[in-house]
Order: C-alpha cells, then sequence, then structure tokens
C-alpha cells in the first residue's frame, strides 16, 4: 500500500518538475534549521573565552580561540578576557564597545575637610584564568553588563572613595595625586582598607580662626600591615591590570578657597623676591660704593706718589747742583791755590833775568789791561782842604786793580 503511494507520488513529480524543486528547497531549510539549532561545533573569538553549558548540563570553559567541539543542543556565552570600566563621561553606557563599559564619572568626599569632586578615570579588570572560577563567576553574573553593575563598578567606587577618605581637598592639590593613586590601586589589587577616624582642632591660618578637622587613618595589625576588608573580586579570581586616575575636578567653594591660597602664596612669594631683590640691589650698590672708595683712594695715592716723586727729584737736583757748585768752587779754589804756589815757588827760586823781564813783562801788561777795564766816575768831589787830586786818583785804581785781580 505505502509503495503504491510512494510510486503514485514519483509519477506525479515526474509529470510536474516544479514540484520537485519546491519539496527539495523545503527539506533543504527544515535541514538548516535543525543543523543550526543542534549543530555540535562553535567558534571562540580572540581575546574572549566562552562558557559552554551542554544538553547534559555539563559547563566547560573554552579559552583557545578557534573552531571547537561544544555538543549538540549546547548552549554558548561569549566573555571577553578582559573588562575595562571606565569613569570619565558624564553619561552611562552600558553597552560593551572594545572590551570597555562606561559607568559614568564617580563623586567622591575627602575625609579632611568633607569637601566633594567628581573623578574621571579607568580600571583594566582581568577576568579568572581559573575555569571553575569562571564557571561561577558566569553562573552568578551570567553577562558582562551584570558583572560590571553589580561588582565590579561598586568595587570601584568603594577603593576610590576611601583612598579620598585620607586626605583633604587641599592635601590632594598640594602634592597628594600620586599618593591617592598609589592607595587606590593598592586597594583595588588586595581589597579595600579599613579606616578609623581621629577628630582634632586646628588653626586656619587663612580664615584666622579654630577648626575642627577629622584625621582618617588606616588599620593595621600588630606587624604595620593594613587591616582589609574582603575582596569582592577575589572571590572569582579576577585581577586588576590597570588603574588610573585621569582628572579630579573640585566643587566650587574648593576652587574658591584654592584660589585664595594661590594669591596669598603668590604674594607671599612676590614679596619674598621683591625683598631678595633689594637685597641684592642693596648688596651690589655697596659694592660699587666700595669699588669707586677704592679708585678713589687709588688715584689719590698715585697723585701723592707722583707729587713726593717729584718732590724728591727737585731736592736730589738741587742736592746734586748744591754738590756741583761745591766742587767747582773747591777746584777753583785749587787751581788759584795751585797757581799762588807756583809763583811764590818761582819767586822764591829765583827767576833768569829773561824769566824775570817776561814776569815784569806780562804783570804790567795785565795791569795795563786792568786799568783799561776800570770805568771811573765822571764827577767827584774832593772834600779836603789840603789834600791832593793825584792822591784820590791813585787810591780808586789800587781799589779797581785789587777787584780786577779778585775776580781773576
Amino acid at each position: 500500500m505505502n509503495n503504491y503511494f510512494i510510486n503514485q507520488k514519483q509519477k506525479q513529480m515526474k509529470q510536474n518538475p516544479m514540484l520537485k524543486w519546491i519539496v527539495t528547497g523545503v527539506v533543504a531549510i527544515v535541514g538548516l534549521i535543525v543543523f543550526t539549532f543542534i549543530n555540535p561545533f562553535a567558534w571562540n573569538d580572540a581575546g574572549h573565552r566562552t562558557v559552554v553549558e551542554q544538553m547534559s548540563g555539563h559547563q566547560f570553559v573554552q579559552y583557545q580561540p578557534g573552531i571547537y567541539y561544544s555538543g549538540f543542543f549546547s548552549k554558548t556565552t561569549e566573555w571577553p578576557n578582559q573588562i575595562s570600566v571606565s569613569y570619565q563621561d558624564s553619561i552611562t553606557d552600558m553597552e560593551m564597545k572594545d572590551g570597555t563599559i562606561e559607568i559614568g564619572r564617580i563623586k567622591i568626599r575627602f575625609g579632611g575637610d568633607a569637601t566633594t569632586a567628581d573623578v574621571s578615570g579607568i580600571v583594566q579588570y582581568i577576568l579568572p584564568s581559573d575555569e571553575t572560577e569562571m564557571i561561577s563567576m558566569h553562573n552568578a553574573h551570567r553577562t558582562p553588563q551584570s558583572l560590571v553593575t553589580k561588582r565590579l563598578a561598586p568595587y570601584t567606587k568603594e577603593c576610590l572613595q576611601s583612598s579620598a577618605q585620607l586626605m583633604s581637598s587641599e592635601m590632594h592639590y598640594s602634592g597628594g595625586r600620586a599618593t591617592m593613586s598609589q592607595d587606590y590601586s593598592e586597594q583595588l589589587r588586595g581589597g579595600v582598607y579599613l579606616l578609623k577616624t581621629n577628630e582634632l582642632m586646628v588653626f586656619d591660618s587663612l580664615e584666622k580662626e579654630n577648626k575642627r578637622i577629622y584625621e582618617t587613618k588606616i588599620q593595621t595589625d600588630k606587624n604595620g600591615n593594613p587591616v582589609r576588608k574582603l575582596s569582592s573580586i577575589k572571590e572569582y579570581g579576577i585581577t586588576v591590570a590597570d588603574a588610573s586616575i585621569t582628572d579630579v575636578d573640585y566643587e566650587t567653594r574648593v576652587d574658591n578657597m584654592l584660589g585664595k591660597k594661590i594669591d596669598a602664596s603668590t604674594k607671599a612669594s612676590i614679596a619674598k623676591q621683591e625683598l631678595i631683590t633689594a637685597q641684592q640691589q642693596g648688596l651690589t650698590a655697596k659694592a660699587q660704593g666700595e669699588k669707586t672708595l677704592i679708585e678713589t683712594e687709588y688715584k689719590q695715592k698715585v697723585e701723592q706718589t707722583k707729587l713726593v716723586v717729584a718732590a724728591q727729584t727737585q731736592v736730589q737736583v738741587a742736592e746734586l747742583e748744591n754738590k756741583a757748585a761745591q766742587l767747582n768752587a773747591q777746584k777753583t779754589k785749587t787751581e788759584a791755590d795751585a797757581e799762588s804756589y807756583k809763583n811764590a815757588k818761582l819767586v822764591a827760586a829765583g827767576l833768569t833775568p829773561q824769566e824775570r823781564a817776561q814776569f815784569d813783562m806780562d804783570t804790567k801788561i795785565g795791569v795795563a789791561k786792568a786799568i783799561s777795564g776800570i770805568s771811573l766816575p765822571s764827577t767827584y768831589i774832593n772834600g779836603s782842604n789840603g789834600g791832593s787830586t793825584n792822591n784820590m786818583l791813585e787810591s780808586i785804581l789800587g781799589v779797581k786793580l785789587l777787584e780786577t785781580n779778585t775776580k781773576k
């Protein structure tokens, strides 16, 4: 009977070729649909891992990229190897883009002065490499968005806020950025610190009054190690690859307070610089005055030295001239004495008649020359009544001859 219907169908298909193509297409589509749902093979992308749930309930994780056997009717969920939690935009965006989910900027409160700030940054979390931990995490959260919302984002905020509790906004601004970033990273990796707070009274130099502040410190054990809260990410073997704080935007009153401190600091710096400049100018003026005084004293000493040298030179010249005159006088006297001595010796020794005649002649000639050079007064008065004029003339001639011989 069945063969009869089959034969009849075959006869109909031979008679109607279109019916044959329709049946073939329907069978192909049904086969494709069935193969799609019961396909035992799957593909894992590079940079991801896939959690596989088989029809029997068995679960395993495919870490290696490429095609693998997942089993018939299995269910697969793909996870990135790393998830970056970004808090840099003002708007939250839970859609994963290039392994990153945006949770929006985080608001923190500084423990030192209770001021607030909006913080931007990013944390890169590495999902567990252990299969058991990965399956446990998968079963608890099912999707990356759920993991970020319920665990990674709250943990990031808690570590960041705990780090802000350890300082004031002024401390952060005045050089505490690196300290806060370090505390933040250490808490992300090891767990949130347990803190203790102490109340203190301090004097505010800007507002000139005492203020109550709260000092927050990390609790430590007997060995000095920080006491931590159990890490909520270590439970599943999640680790931190990197963490950074890119910006801290203080609230308005903090900006105003810091602006006042900056102005005061700037004025103090300017005043200090002006003082240093004035001191430097004073030292320069003093040095220049001392230099001028030294130059003046040196010039005066040079002039004094010149005058002393000139005076000493004049004295020495006078002394030399005096000595020369004395020597000349002594020479003249010596020559005269020698001539006189010579004449005396000649007279005493006796002269020959010729020599005597020559001597007398020379003497007369000398007397005559002397007389010829005498200028007598044109008039004279004879004061004696009985004296002779010849006697007066002889007296004058005698005096002139004596003067002439003396000059010689």
